[in-house]
């Protein structure tokens, strides 16, 4: 059987001297179909990961925060890896600085990423509490291209506005209280009984919500008092990523 030109001219389009060599040996050997197998086989080992956008997120909490971001993924049909209970803000923005320079999402080994590798993008999420290093993380954060999602106090501020606006610069231990009036399943510090997939629900209307608490503090005189979050501007991220 006579093999046609352009099946040699896609032979010679292989990537490696080694898969040529291969290649040619199928030729003399007229068989066109051990050809098209190498072919697939090199555009196999091309796709080195799914082409899905990638979130990694570094958290300061080990239950609620990973809760709600697994469902956050499974809503979005995107990926977020979530690395948990990661320490104290500074620590958290350290470490974020760290996987991201690893996995090539800033520094030098960015220009080598495939497309959708160049989308991916880290994210430090923290509370402000009594932290001593807090203001360090943002800057941290800030100059190495982390994304933010404090909140203040703590991350539950993000929760209750999925049900309602909230601007009562309470404490955390008053923030779980309501919290828990609003929301009988949340247990503190855990999450683990609350439905989050049914909370995304309400997605819009939080993010709406914490984007114009944000505002209120900000005419306040800062935007970082509390209460306030800006974990409203990963999941925005997350959901033009599924545009």
């Amino acid at each position: 059987m006579e093999l046609r030109p352009s099946t040699f001219m896609r032979v010679r389009r292989l990537r490696s001297r080694a898969q040529l060599s291969f290649a040619t040996s199928i030729a003399f050997s007229n068989s066109e179909d051990g050809i098209e197998n190498l072919l697939d086989d090199t555009r196999r080992r091309r796709a080195v990961r799914d082409p899905k956008r990638r979130f990694l997120v570094v958290c300061e909490g080990k239950n609620s925060e990973p809760a709600y971001l697994r469902a956050l993924a499974r809503w979005a049909d995107i990926i977020i890896d979530v690395i948990a209970a990661a320490g104290t803000p500074e620590v958290i923005a350290k470490k974020a600085i760290e996987e991201a320079t690893s996995r090539g999402v800033i520094g030098r080994r960015r220009a080598k990423l495939l497309w959708y590798e160049r989308t991916d993008e880290v994210w430090a999420v923290f509370d402000r509490d009594e932290h001593k290093y807090y203001e360090e993380a943002l800057r941290l954060c800030e100059q190495n291209g982390i994304g933010i999602g404090r909140s203040n106090p703590c991350f539950e501020v993000w929760i209750v506005l999925h049900f309602e606006d909230f601007h009562r610069p309470d404490d955390r231990d008053k923030v779980f209280d309501h919290l828990c009036n609003l929301c009988p399943g949340y247990e503190e510090g855990k999450g683990k009984k609350v439905d989050f997939d049914e909370l995304l629900k309400n997605l819009n209307a939080a993010e709406e919500r914490a984007e114009a608490q944000l505002a209120a503090r900000s005419n306040e005189g800062s935007e970082h008092n509390p209460p306030s979050t800006t974990f409203f501007m990963l999941t925005r991220s997350v959901r033009r990523k599924t545009k």
